[in-house]
């Protein structure tokens, strides 16, 4: 109690509902607009501990300030982690910007398949956790970057049985050995297809950081391998979104990512539902937003599925 965090505002949902608990807790969570290292800068306090950001904000894709944040964190010797999901460890190692903690959902790209559970935790050896307060006496006893990992292991692991099963395990090591061929695939396939609809006069707006247009795009193309394989769509306001997904017959209606099959879901009602409509344009959920996961299919399917979809709506 009494600590503080800043975290980015532009959230996965269920990242900004774990925020909210730990804001009962009595710690105080500071959302800002990442993508401006000012923001957080001046959010900072004596009590912050920790600075949390997103590689890729899910599902608007906006980029954080990475680089900027680092040295700020740094500078001021502040824990900064970084969750790596959305850019999977074969795009971006957020170690080249300093942080300390990584995290990745093991679920999404890395095993890559939707048929398991997991997620990883990597201590990057960049952080002295000797001047951390919350480091238990007897994990003092390990070398200054060892400290917080021997702690989170006996406490996160052992305590509460965050631990993966044997069975899982395997199936997410299978799934890795594939992972550069299948982000490789799915980038390529996701570049294209934004850029399609972003050139039709039938959608509004395309957010992608592989398109030109992107606000972090110049920052996207110095920092990742490529611009990733999710990007999020509106249409017109007089297309109807739930109408337009029923047309689609290659894409899957389905609320994961990172899968070799490309998945659809209207944002607004399924996984940001339960923050309400307030949280939800702060973030700039549009109600019609639509989030597409995009996978390995042969491009030209998936570009001539969207586009079927949309041909019974006037240009």
């Amino acid at each position: 109690q009494g600590d503080q965090v800043v975290s980015s505002s532009f959230l996965f949902g269920n990242t900004n509902s774990l925020w909210q608990t730990v804001a009962g807790q009595g710690v105080d969570v500071a959302f800002v607009d990442a993508t401006d290292v000012a923001n957080v800068e001046a959010a900072l306090t004596p009590a912050t501990r920790m600075v949390f950001v997103e590689t890729v904000a899910n599902p608007r894709t906006q980029i954080a300030d990475l680089r900027r944040i680092g040295e700020l964190c740094r500078a001021r010797g502040i824990l900064y982690v970084v969750d790596n999901t959305m850019t999977s460890p074969y795009l971006f190692q957020p170690k080249a910007v300093g942080a300390g903690l990584v995290m990745n959902s093991l679920t999404k790209y890395i095993a890559g398949h939707g048929n398991v559970l997991g997620g990883a935790l990597t201590d990057t050896g960049l952080f002295d956790w000797s001047a951390f307060p919350n480091i238990a006496v007897n994990f003092r006893k390990q070398p200054a970057r060892q400290q917080g990992m021997a702690q989170i292991r006996a406490k996160a692991l052992r305590d509460f049985g965050a631990t993966l099963a044997p069975e899982a395990a395997h199936q997410i090591a299978v799934g890795a050995e594939t992972l550069a061929l299948r982000m490789e695939r799915e980038c390529a396939n996701a570049l294209a297809l934004a850029t399609m609809l972003a050139a039709d006069p039938r959608v509004a707006v395309v957010h992608y950081p592989g398109l030109p247009s992107h606000p972090q795009h110049a920052l996207a193309s110095e920092l990742f391998r490529a611009y990733g394989a999710l990007f999020s769509f509106e249409l017109r306001a007089d297309i109807d979104c739930f109408d337009y997904l029923n047309r689609l017959q290659l894409a899957i209606n389905a609320t994961h990512l990172g899968d070799t099959r490309t998945l659809v879901i209207p944002v607004a009602h399924t996984i940001f539902f339960e923050m309400g409509a307030e949280r939800r344009a702060a973030m700039g959920i549009a109600d019609a937003l639509i989030r597409v996961s995009v996978g390995i299919e042969d491009t030209q399917d998936l570009l001539a599925d969207f586009s079927a979809a949309l041909e019974c709506e006037p240009a």
